[in-house]
């Protein structure tokens, strides 16, 4: 993968001038693909409260020391290419698609979270919502595979759980509906497919392989490889694929 987004690099640079600084920097003069996402990251995040050079070192340093976010990163490249047909290669998640930017924060944010550096965490959390419109907290557990369609004004909660495969578009809320403590957000299976403006509420499972339509609202549990829509969300019918996430097939069937 990393040579396939040098090669493009190099292509990019050579036909737009105009970019050829940029793409100098963030991809061909590192090291490694990580090298070269936080760079990007670290940019987006410049002019803030944290030097630049510092967002970058520590994002090379939990990747370095965490295999399973390599690997999740790698997985969440290939989501995206193998899902999204405005993708045409893996360098343009890296250098223009916000979701894949905030998704890669929020892994770097969860093990800050988990090795108690609870305000470094929260802190990278605020600005991923500031910058990208995409709020994930830093305690929700997140697999590999993931594609954040456009990504604007999506919302995970504390105690969310999403499984690998998954696939959730623009405006979607992993929330909560009370002001009690502990449990309290959505588990989503592997495979789920969530549309556009849905909102998913309380300590709910989304079943592996369901489907969610654009704009419900889910309060209760979803069967696995079962389609639900409408507000309330009911029913509608059992999913056709197994695993609707990965061809991003819309019609309530």
């Amino acid at each position: 993968m990393w040579r396939e987004i040098r090669e493009e690099a190099e292509r990019v640079a050579e036909t737009e001038p105009a970019l050829a600084p940029l793409f100098e920097e963030v991809i061909l003069s590192r090291a490694n693909l990580f090298e070269a996402i936080a760079c990007r990251i670290s940019r987006k995040f410049a002019a803030r409260a944290m030097p630049e050079e510092l967002v970058r070192e520590i994002f090379v340093y939990v990747c370095s020391r965490h295999e399973e976010v390599r690997e999740n990163i790698v997985r969440d490249i290939v989501a995206i290419y193998d899902r999204d047909p405005a993708c045409s290669s893996y360098l343009e998640p890296l250098m223009y698609f916000k979701g894949f930017q905030a998704i890669c924060i929020y892994r770097i944010s969860h093990v800050l979270w988990n090795e108690g550096r609870r305000h470094l965490a929260l802190y990278f959390q605020s600005l991923t919502s500031e910058i990208f419109g995409v709020d994930i907290h830093p305690a929700a557990k997140f697999g590999g595979g993931i594609l954040l369609d456009h990504a604007t004004s999506f919302v995970a909660g504390e105690t969310c759980v999403v499984e690998d495969d998954v696939s959730i578009l623009h405006e979607v809320t992993l929330g909560g509906t009370s002001t009690e403590t502990g449990d309290r957000h959505p588990k989503v299976r592997s495979g789920v497919l969530i549309g556009a403006g849905a909102k998913l509420l309380g300590n709910i499972e989304i079943g592996k392989g369901a489907k969610i339509g654009a704009g419900s609202v889910v309060l209760d549990d979803v069967a696995p490889h079962t389609t639900v829509a409408g507000v309330p969300a009911k029913a509608i019918c059992s999913a056709k694929e197994q695993m609707p996430s990965l061809n991003m097939n819309q019609h309530l069937e």
